[in-house]
């Protein structure tokens, strides 16, 4: 999911491990292990575009880094607590997990709702203000105020940041690499968005609630496990939303005299009410929404066609186009854009709007060119909407859409 939500989680972990101990920086810890599988991000830098695309999700979100890394990073943190510069290690670790929380908080609420976006500069100056009081209070005023964990104490709460990582983002239809590097299979229950608000929030009320309490109050504890629970509580809710879509799918299938072999749902960006579905036969995809909140119980399908026929000419040992069809789960067209090239086009995602297919439409869409060698390279991986799209209007339609209208 967002980093947001994996830091968040992370903190959440980290009080449950640690909190009696060492207060509030054992959320600071717990964000940071939260944190570190998405630092495979880096691998950006020095990977191709397709190799890039293969690495993230990958042996950083493995069950094995899981183990290895908690081995490590615990040692690591259980020595930095017999150093001077422990102190202002967390300060600047506090300090810059905040002001990343604000940046991500208002970039959403200037999408969501672009009119408050005049509210929004002084409402995160005055809370990143208080931020800063509850980082000094912490941190300089109570900087004594903890009982030194053991090197294994810090590694047990390692290991479930960072394993809770990946168990979390496997609810998505992202795919992450549970077993990596014994396999590249990616797991992928397609339950939950990427990115969604409501479990997100239903975590931080709870936690934000518990850091004002001493770390050996019950209270404190109350509040952060009501937060795990309500968003688990959610979180299940999303597995009963998918059981339900999907049948809706399989009857909105069966109506149209599909001759499917495979189709798959999800929900789209920050809600669980849309879901996005795909069918596939032998030539085409049918792709459409389904809101919860519709009249008729039945997915507005359109017909697209696959045009696989235009990479025909990929020799087998094509990395470029391999990775990509391993990342979209074989869930792919491709078509001729309007400049003369090739588009991959992911159809776990679908469209925007569910009924346009344009070369821009895609959610997720990636420019290819085929070098002198005769293999494919990946000019351009885009996701999201371009950028001159209007995000406003983008959101309220969606908004819209999720209303059933």
């Amino acid at each position: 999911m967002d980093s947001l939500t994996q830091i968040v989680l992370g903190a959440a972990v980290g009080e449950v491990c640690l909190g009696r101990k060492i207060g509030n920086r054992a959320m600071l810890w717990g964000a940071v292990g939260g944190t570190i599988p998405d630092l495979d991000i880096i691998g950006n830098l020095f990977l191709g575009e397709a190799e890039a695309l293969a690495f993230h999700r990958g042996i950083s979100h493995s069950v094995t880094f899981s183990i290895i890394g908690a081995v490590a990073f615990g040692w690591l943190i259980d020595k930095l607590y017999n150093t001077k510069s422990r102190h202002w290690t967390e300060t600047i670790l506090s300090i810059g997990i905040y002001c990343f929380g604000l940046l991500f908080v208002s970039g959403i609420v200037v999408v969501i709702g672009p009119s408050v976006k005049f509210f929004t500069i002084p409402l995160m100056l005055a809370i990143g203000a208080f931020g800063i009081w509850r980082i000094r209070k912490d941190l300089f005023i109570r900087r004594d105020n903890f009982e030194k964990p053991s090197v294994r104490d810090w590694q047990f709460m390692m290991f479930w940041a960072l394993f809770t990582h990946p168990i979390l983002d496997s609810f998505t239809s992202y795919g992450t690499q549970l077993f990596a590097p014994f396999t590249n299979y990616r797991v992928a229950f397609n339950n939950i968005s990427v990115a969604d608000p409501l479990y997100t929030g239903l975590f931080l009320i709870g936690l934000i609630t518990a850091s004002f309490f001493a770390r050996n109050l019950g209270k404190r504890r109350f509040w952060n496990y009501l937060g795990i629970g309500l968003s688990s509580a959610y979180m299940l809710f999303t597995v009963y939303n998918k059981l339900k879509v999907d049948k809706v799918m399989e009857s909105t299938i069966a109506a149209e005299n599909l001759e499917s072999t495979k189709y798959m749902t999800s929900p789209s960006i920050l809600n669980n009410i849309l879901w996005s579905g795909t069918a596939e036969t032998d030539s085409f995809f049918y792709h459409g929404q389904y809101s919860l909140l519709d009249k008729e119980k039945a997915f507005k399908l359109n017909k697209v066609p696959k045009n696989h026929k235009l990479l025909a000419d990929a020799k087998a040992d094509d990395k470029t186009i391999n990775i990509l069809k391993w990342f979209s789960k074989e869930y792919y067209t491709v078509l001729r854009r309007s400049d003369g090239g090739l588009q991959f086009n992911d159809m776990r995602y679908g469209t925007f709007r569910g009924d346009s297919f344009g070369e821009n439409d895609y959610i997720f869409r990636f420019v290819l060119e085929k070098g002198e060698d005769g293999y494919y390279q990946m000019l351009d991986a885009e996701g999201g909407p371009p950028d001159d799209v209007d995000q406003g209007a983008m959101a309220t339609d969606l908004w819209n859409r999720i209303k059933g209208i």
